[in-house]
């Protein structure tokens, strides 16, 4: 995938966190757009494997998010099937600056394919890698410029993060929901605005911080600050 940078709103930051409100809804999905085909899927669920970054070897509220993460590993357990995980974005080793800038701004990580890879790795190992992969997928989107394309693509982006049906599913509050209801009448590249928005916030405000202290992040720092004392 090629570099992309976020082109939609930025939330402001208040004290380094983001504002976000509404709790969860367990609406249901849509039942038909366009032609009137159903909005559902029988998606099997995935399970997280070990991700080699490119460059080396190697909601609405916080408790709906933990409660969704922990059904979410319930199901991966119950699943034998193994598939495969999407690649990570191509990209170059990024620089001891640019992985210190990452600590700095949520938006700086995000604006980084290498930034991407690493807390998409993290995600992963919290069960919510699929905010990261909805996130990409709006971008994705954003390109298209093909109306067959931009139906498609939304329609699979519907079915497979917004769906209550799909073990993928994202947490988006009623309103976000609803306005995406609405949109998929007639889909456009940014028909999934708002839930992207919300997405971004949530991975701000409630996993960034843990990424910041997780032996991930901390590994690529010890590792850049002894590569600078070597040199």
């Amino acid at each position: 995938m090629t570099d992309v940078l976020y082109t939609g709103p930025i939330p402001a930051e208040r004290g380094g966190e983001l504002a976000m409100g509404g709790g969860r809804s367990e609406t249901s999905a849509l039942s038909g757009t366009g032609g009137g085909r159903a909005m559902t899927t029988t998606q099997n669920s995935q399970r997280p494997n070990a991700c080699c970054f490119c460059w080396c070897c190697c909601c609405s509220c916080s408790w709906n998010e933990d409660e969704r993460r922990r059904r979410r590993r319930k199901r991966i357990s119950q699943d034998t099937k193994m598939e495969t995980i999407p690649n990570c974005e191509a990209c170059t080793k990024p620089s001891a600056e640019e992985i210190r800038l990452w600590s700095q701004s949520f938006d700086k990580l995000m604006r980084n394919p290498a930034g991407r890879n690493v807390f998409r790795e993290f995600l992963r190992t919290e069960y919510s890698e699929e905010n990261m992969l909805f996130w990409l997928a709006c971008e994705d989107l954003k390109q298209e410029i093909n109306k067959n394309s931009i139906e498609e693509k939304a329609r699979s982006i519907y079915e497979d993060y917004i769906s209550i049906l799909s073990p993928k599913e994202v947490s988006l509050d009623a309103r976000v929901r609803e306005v995406i209801n609405r949109k998929m009448q007639d889909p456009t590249p940014h028909a999934f605005e708002d839930a992207q928005l919300q997405i971004y916030t949530l991975m701000h405000r409630d996993s960034y911080p843990r990424f910041l202290s997780s032996n991930i992040y901390k590994s690529l720092i010890h590792g850049v600050s002894r590569t600078s004392s070597e040199s």
